[in-house]
């Protein structure tokens, strides 16, 4: 008979999640700030570097790939059936990567709406379409409901017609950061469908993941083989963020298999992952530089093997040391995580429509990076109250 794999809500997943997403929030502010060290922004793309914001997007990928299994089983007990699933991917993925779409082409059109007004419209848009509503609105409610979501969707159109006409048309381009997690997320969210909770099948799709991300990187398979063209393009995003996906996948498993049995032995399995992991980054490192934005095989490796015992640490501290209430000041990141992130882009819009600055002393080093800090803090605060008015996105 199959083991059934079950385990209640992880508070190291909240915590890594929430800590990811406050350290978003900070990274993509301090860009600009001056006399800041140099280690702390992205490197550039051809830079044999890893900087710290270089780690907060893996990181994410690797969180989401944690949250994949928990949320699809979570469906399963309440009755979804496999159609509804696949139904919840698809529409999830759909919202991502539009929403993706709409951060990338956020630009302005020279004398018309600004870059400024196209952000705050689109959070709008994203609030109305996305937004969390009573799941049996009663009375008249229950009408109004489609309407504000009609209202977002013809709102977010609006948008993409406006610039259309205005000679600015939709690109893909890289997709945007919740492009690029929207698409992970389906490829990770898919194949765990097949996989389900046997480990043998997982760890066989983490390896073979890894394996097509080298391989992406790589010329073992010349320009010219079709083989390439069909392995390697796949899905958007590329091979090396869904390994880090899968590498969360992974994660889950081990700590539904393992950790109700022995903490013990999950932190090991994890702590020799991290070992392995850099053991491969030292063997990439001749043939690849360290390069977020190249997405090279030596990133993956470097990120993994700080990743894996990580959350092996935060783990033994929240679920087995019970000392998660450092938390509670930034859980609103762990648990509203998408609506943190959309709400930086109607900060900045409000700044740039109101002509706001920051003084001089807080554009530069330490009090720009507590600038920075407080700032993350402060909407991380806000999406916690937003929460509890029941104002919060959800896809």
């Amino acid at each position: 008979m199959k083991e059934q794999l079950t385990l209640g809500r992880v508070a190291a997943v909240d915590v890594f999640r929430a800590l990811t997403m406050f350290l978003m929030l900070f990274v993509n502010d301090i860009p600009g700030l001056r006399n800041i060290p140099a280690w702390l922004n992205h490197a550039d793309m051809n830079e044999d570097l890893m900087g710290f914001a270089d780690t907060i997007f893996p990181a994410f990928l690797f969180c989401m790939g944690m949250s994949v299994s928990f949320a699809i089983q979570n469906r399963y007990r309440k009755g979804d059936s496999t159609l509804q699933v696949v139904g919840h991917i698809f529409w999830r993925t759909v919202a991502l990567v539009l929403m993706g779409l709409f951060s990338l082409n956020s630009g302005g059109v020279p004398d018309g709406l600004s870059h400024a007004w196209f952000l705050l419209l689109m959070v709008v848009g994203f609030f109305l379409l996305w937004g969390v509503y009573p799941r049996h609105p009663q009375g008249y409610y229950r009408y109004f409901v489609p309407v504000l979501k009609t209202v977002g969707l013809l709102l977010l159109a609006g948008l993409v017609l406006y610039k259309d006409m205005h000679g600015k048309p939709f690109h893909t381009g890289w997709w945007g950061i919740l492009g690029l997690i929207g698409w992970t997320y389906a490829v990770c969210a898919v194949t765990y469908l097949f996989t389900r909770e046997s480990l043998r099948k997982t760890l066989m799709v983490w390896a073979a993941f890894i394996l097509l991300a080298v391989l992406n990187s790589s010329s073992l398979i010349p320009e010219t083989y079709s083989l390439r063209a069909v392995l390697l393009p796949f899905v958007p995003g590329g091979w090396t963020h869904h390994a880090l996906g899968m590498s969360g996948v992974l994660v889950s498993i081990l700590m539904q298999r393992y950790a109700h049995r022995s903490w013990k032995k999950f932190v090991a399995i994890l702590c020799a992952l991290g070992l392995g992991m850099l053991l491969l980054a030292w063997a990439a490192h001749p043939f690849w530089i360290i390069s977020k934005i190249l997405a090279t095989p030596s990133w993956l490796f470097f990120c993994l093997a700080a990743f894996f015992p990580l959350f092996g640490l935060f783990y033994w501290l929240t679920d087995v040391r019970k000392r998660a209430a450092w938390f509670d000041l930034i859980k609103p990141a762990g648990t509203a995580t998408l609506t943190c992130y959309i709400l930086s882009y109607a900060w900045y819009a409000v700044w740039e429509l109101l002509g706001l600055h920051y003084p001089a002393l807080l554009s530069a080093g330490v009090p720009g990076l507590l600038r920075s800090l407080c700032f993350s803090l402060l909407l991380v605060l806000l999406a916690g109250g937003l929460v509890k008015l029941h104002i919060k996105l959800k896809v």
